[in-house]
């Protein structure tokens, strides 16, 4: 069975193809919005073996587009984990000596509590009856994942993006729970431009007439047009003008000459819509609407009184800070920030700005000074620590 055939086969919202932890009513997830969210569940992966010590688990956050399938084939797409270049034996973060986990967020569409999910109360799809998610709600339900797994100390969070989001916020409210921290491509808050972007994607969505307001499921429906349009708007913030440049340029389509209409004459238009074609394939558009509000709403200053370094105050947690020089959607200045802050609360970190033209993105590919960063870091705090890995 081809993998989009699967994937129509089994309800990956409900019914995932990974580890799934279930929490019942008595065992809800308090939500910023001031509701609990009860029953739920969270969809995860493994890999490699926690040691007797429970010293040695590595928390990978996902990013926006992501989900919990970080080195092991997708169970939809067929292709390799997002991170597989990353993660896994003899690798940076080497399964041999760690046990990582990666959890699906809450609010997702792989087998986490979600608008796809099933309304307990309903039967139905929740659709927009979940309540909104933000990023401190993802980071509680990983939280309660953690404990069920009978781990009290991560050796690390590590994650890019709205997982480096998470990363923070998992160092700021549960520092004593953080050995180290990786935030890469991130910030300590969405800017107005990002926002402004989303909100582009959301329109885009909502102005699909399969959305239904939502309700698509219950019409045997799906927003696929909409969800494309906002995954190829999307998709040019994670590029850089260099590397669009560089891989595209002005080049045709399988074409000699422009055909004075609105095909995809230029590579870049086939592109792009290959990728909206092929994401709604593995993505539920309520998700992406769901995932990029709690990304808009994730602001860790606000939450102190507007002063960042007053959220990792006092911190034993050790950090290592990454950027890219040509990502225009979290660009290093927005991770200085964080650096300062983390400075000025008397924490232990150290920064990197990696030197690549491949965008935001960089964080996802293979980037050489990128690994060795994290593999350095990772290493010189076993070593520090003195900590039992296999």
């Amino acid at each position: 069975m081809a993998p989009v055939e699967a994937k129509r086969a089994r309800n990956e919202a409900n019914d995932p193809s990974s580890l799934v932890m279930r929490f019942g009513p008595d065992r809800p997830l308090a939500l910023d919005a001031g509701v609990d969210l009860a029953p739920f569940q969270i969809a995860y992966q493994t890999y490699g073996q926690l040691n007797a010590a429970r010293s040695n688990a590595i928390l990978v956050c996902h990013a926006l587009t992501g989900d919990q399938h970080v080195a092991n084939a997708h169970p939809v797409t067929g292709k390799p984990g997002w991170w597989e270049k990353l993660i896994g034996p003899g690798r940076t973060v080497d399964t041999d000596r760690f046990f990582v986990i990666c959890a699906n967020v809450v609010g997702g569409c792989l087998g986490s509590t979600g608008p796809a999910s099933r309304n307990p109360a309903t039967g139905r799809p929740y659709g927009l009856d979940l309540p909104v998610i933000t990023i401190r709600d993802m980071v509680r339900a990983q939280v309660m994942l953690v404990d069920s797994l009978g781990i009290d100390r991560l050796f690390s969070v590590i994650g890019g993006s709205m997982g480096g989001m998470q990363v923070l916020e998992w160092a700021a409210s549960y520092p004593e729970r953080v050995l180290t921290a990786v935030p890469i491509a991130t910030g300590a808050r969405h800017s107005a431009q990002n926002i402004a972007f989303h909100e582009v994607g959301r329109q885009a969505v909502m102005a699909d007439p399969d959305w239904c307001g939502g309700r698509y499921f219950e019409h045997g429906k799906r927003p696929e047009k909409g969800l494309a349009v906002a995954r190829m708007a999307a998709h040019i913030t994670y590029l850089s003008e260099s590397a669009l440049h560089r891989k595209f340029g002005r080049n045709l389509q399988d074409r000699e000459n422009l055909t004075f209409g609105f095909d995809a004459d230029f590579q870049i238009e086939s592109y792009l819509r290959h990728q909206g074609i092929t994401f709604v394939d593995r993505f539920d558009a309520n998700a992406y609407l769901y995932m990029t509000r709690a990304m808009d709403y994730f602001d860790l200053a606000a939450d102190h009184d507007g002063r960042l370094a007053d959220a990792f105050a006092g911190t034993s947690t050790r950090f290592c800070v990454v950027s890219f020089t040509s990502d225009w959607l979290f660009p290093t200045e927005e991770s200085r920030t964080i650096v300062h802050a983390l400075t000025a609360a008397g924490a232990s970190v150290s920064f990197v700005e990696i030197e690549t033209d491949r965008g935001h993105d960089a964080f996802l590919l293979e980037e050489p000074e990128f690994f060795a960063t994290v593999g350095g870091f990772l290493g010189a705090a076993a070593r520090a620590r003195g900590l039992d890995l296999p």
